[in-house]
C-alpha cells in the first residue's frame, strides 16, 4: 500500500533501539509518507540527527526554540499537522511522561497537543518491560485510545533474552499501512452508542444506579471514530476524561432521558450499539425534599423503566444494525442469546461477572459474541480497546452492515 500524502510525526527517544528508527524512516518515506522527526535529547546519544534528517529530508526537531532568533517550534501546529503520531522507540521514561501528562520537552508537548491517532512502540530490557509501573503506564496509554505496538521477544542489548525488543521496522510499517486502510472502513456510517449507567432519582440527593464506568462505551466510541464513522453518544453519568468535541455527545441521567434522546436520532443511524447499563426500575415517585431518617425500615415503590434496546429494536429499519450487551451471572450464554430475538439484535456481546479481569470499572474485558446467524466468537482477557476493535470487526460479518 502507498502512504502517499500521509503526514507522520515520528518520535525517537533514548533507547538502544533508536538505531532502528533510521530504517523505519526510510521505509515510511519510500512508501510515500511525509515524515517529521522529533527527537528527545537523550536519543542523541544513540543516533545522530544528521542521519535522520538526511533520510526524512526534513530538519530534526528537539527543542521548543528553533535558533537564536527566538522563533519557536509550535507543538500545537505539529499536533494538528499529522495524520499519525508514531513514537518508535518509546523508552520507559517517555512512556511514563505520556501516561501522566508530564510536559518537559517538545516531544511530550506535541503528544499532548496531537489530535491525530497515536502509536507507540515500547523498547526496553526484559525486567523493565515487566515492571508493574511500566505495565500500568502501557495500560493507561491504551485506555486513552493510543495504539500499542507490542514489543517483540528475542535477544536484548543486556544479553538477556525475552520480551522487550522494539517491534521490527517492517512490522511497524505493516501496522501503519493497516491503520490507514482500516481507518476508513466505516466512513459515511452514522453510529449511535448508549453508554454508562443511568441514575434514577429517589430525592434531590439520592439515586438508584449501578457500577458501570462507561469504559467499554468510550473504547467503542473511539474505535468507531478512528475508522471513519460519525459517532453519536448518549451517555449516562461517567467520570472518565473524554474529548467530547470529537463526537455528537449528549449527557443524560435517567433511563427516561436516555430513551428520549436516543429515540430522536435512532432513525438516522446505520449502526446502534446499546452498551449502557440501564436501570431496569425507577422510583414510582421522586421525593421533593431529602428523605429523612425516621423508621428502622423504608419501603420504596419501583416502576419498570422502558427497555430502550427492545423499544428501538421494534422500530429497527431493514438496513440498520443493532448490537446489544448483556451482563449475566447465571445461565450466561442462554440468557444472552435469548435477547437476540427478544430485542431484535443482530449481535450481542456477553460480559460475565465471573471472569477474572472482566466486568465493571476495570480496563480489561473478556467477552462472548453471539450473532443472530448462529455464529459465535470468544475473546481472551484483553484491554477494552482491543475488545472494541474485535466487536467492530465482528459487525463487518453482519450482512446488512454495508
Amino acid at each position: 500500500m502507498s502512504l502517499k500524502g500521509k503526514k507522520i510525526i515520528l518520535g525517537v527517544t533514548g533507547s538502544i533501539a533508536a538505531y532502528k528508527s533510521a530504517f523505519l524512516t526510510r521505509l515510511l518515506t519510500k512508501a510515500g509518507a511525509e515524515v517529521q522527526i522529533i527527537m528527545s535529547t537523550s536519543a542523541f546519544d544513540f543516533i545522530t540527527p544528521l542521519t535522520l534528517s538526511t533520510l526524512s529530508k526534513r530538519p530534526i526537531l528537539s527543542q521548543f526554540q528553533k535558533d537564536e532568533t527566538g522563533v519557536w517550534n509550535n507543538h500545537v501546529e505539529l499536533g494538528l499537522w499529522a495524520d499519525l503520531f508514531l513514537v518508535a522507540p518509546i523508552s520507559a521514561n517517555t512512556l511514563a511522561k505520556f501516561a501522566n501528562g508530564i510536559c518537559d520537552n517538545l516531544l511530550s508537548a506535541t503528544y499532548l497537543s496531537a489530535r491525530c491517532p497515536v502509536m507507540v512502540a515500547p523498547a526496553m530490557d526484559l525486567d523493565m518491560f515487566q515492571h508493574p509501573s511500566v505495565e500500568s503506564n502501557i495500560r493507561k496509554l491504551e485506555s486513552f485510545g493510543n495504539i500499542i505496538l507490542d514489543a517483540e521477544a528475542g535477544e536484548l542489548a543486556s544479553g538477556l533474552s525475552g520480551k522487550g525488543r522494539m517491534m521490527e521496522p517492517e512490522h511497524i510499517l505493516a501496522k501503519v499501512e493497516e491503520f490507514f486502510v482500516v481507518k476508513s472502513d466505516f466512513k459515511g456510517k452514522k453510529v449511535l452508542i448508549t453508554m454508562g449507567p443511568t441514575q434514577e432519582a429517589l430525592d434531590p440527593v439520592r439515586y438508584i444506579s449501578n457500577h458501570s464506568s462507561g469504559k467499554m462505551g468510550v473504547a467503542l466510541a473511539n474505535a468507531f471514530l478512528s475508522r471513519g464513522a460519525e459517532v453519536f453518544v448518549v451517555s449516562g453519568p461517567i467520570s472518565l476524561k473524554v474529548n467530547k468535541s470529537n463526537f455528537h455527545w449528549q449527557d443524560v441521567k435517567s433511563a427516561k432521558e436516555m430513551f428520549e434522546v436516543a429515540s430522536k436520532i435512532h432513525n438516522q443511524m446505520d449502526i446502534c450499539v446499546f452498551a449502557a447499563a440501564v436501570a431496569d426500575y425507577a422510583p414510582a415517585e421522586i421525593a421533593p425534599e431529602k428523605i429523612k431518617k425516621s423508621d428502622t425500615k423504608l419501603s420504596i415503590s419501583l416502576v419498570k423503566n422502558v427497555d430502550i434496546a427492545a423499544k428501538l429494536g421494534s422500530n429497527k429499519k431493514q438496513n440498520q444494525v443493532h448490537i446489544g450487551f448483556a451482563l449475566e451471572t447465571e445461565n450466561e450464554a442462554e440468557n444472552a442469546q435469548s435477547k437476540l430475538a427478544k430485542k431484535n439484535f443482530d449481535m450481542i456481546v456477553l460480559n460475565s461477572m465471573k471472569e477474572s479481569g472482566a466486568g465493571f470499572q476495570v480496563d480489561t474485558n473478556k467477552v462472548h459474541i453471539f450473532h443472530a446467524s448462529g455464529f459465535a466468537v470468544q475473546s481472551e482477557v484483553e484491554s477494552k480497546n482491543k475488545i472494541a476493535a474485535l466487536i467492530i470487526d465482528q459487525i463487518k460479518n453482519i450482512p446488512v452492515w454495508v
